[in-house]
């Protein structure tokens, strides 16, 4: 196993690591350990792409787990973050924390989705520069309400950070289909002209008369 392997491996390790501290109240100064276990992951989330890209390093194994820790990541900490303390930290009520969730839960899977599919055609989607301002401002967002009850003059700059990632989650969404309508359509033409055709089985007369399925 390369290295940008084994950081991805690592970031998946620390995810109930992170969710132990951010929801084990008892510990004393869990939001801070919580805090730095999550900096720790979204650092080797920058790290095993660019040095896969950079040592050309990148495995079907990379492929796959990176997209898929970096979403249980932000998905468990959102929750997290959600369910702690009445959705407190999240500086805004349990029911639009909620809906907030569902949207940048909901964008991950839809371009998720899509990206497999122009995959499995052959085809390759890159990321856009919305996208990148999503994950950063995401990441922010998620770091400040993690210690927003610990460091309540916070709470403002957090509540708007949080309403702009929730904002870019969805602009980059729509930028996302826009720009690959095209490509998407090609790819689910390609991916459904490549389905197997199952012939119906041939009623074959033996020479008693008898029929036999081929």
């Amino acid at each position: 196993m390369n290295l940008p392997n084994k950081l991805t491996v690592l970031r998946v390790i620390l995810i109930p690591v992170f969710v132990f501290f951010i929801l084990a109240s008892f510990v004393p100064y869990n939001a801070y350990i919580a805090l730095g276990v999550f900096i720790l992951a979204s650092v080797t989330d920058f790290l095993d792409g660019a040095i896969a890209r950079k040592k050309n390093l990148v495995t079907n194994f990379g492929k796959f787990m990176d997209p898929l820790a970096d979403k249980l990541l932000v998905v468990s900490a959102l929750m997290c973050l959600l369910i702690i303390d009445g959705g407190e930290r999240m500086c805004v009520s349990q029911t639009l924390g909620l809906i907030a969730v569902l949207v940048i839960v909901a964008r991950e899977f839809i371009i998720s989705g899509f990206r497999l599919v122009a995959s499995d055609a052959g085809i390759v989607i890159a990321a856009s520069m919305w996208g990148k301002f999503k994950t950063a401002t995401t990441m922010v967002a998620i770091c400040l309400m993690i210690v927003v009850k610990e460091l309540p003059f916070l709470k403002d700059v957090t509540m708007v950070l949080f309403w702009v990632a929730v904002t870019l989650t969805i602009v980059s969404l729509v930028d996302y289909i826009v720009k690959n309508i095209s490509v998407l359509s090609d790819a689910f033409t390609k991916t459904k002209k490549e389905e197997p055709v199952v012939s119906a089985p041939v009623e074959v007369t033996d020479n008693n008369g008898q029929n036999e399925n081929v």
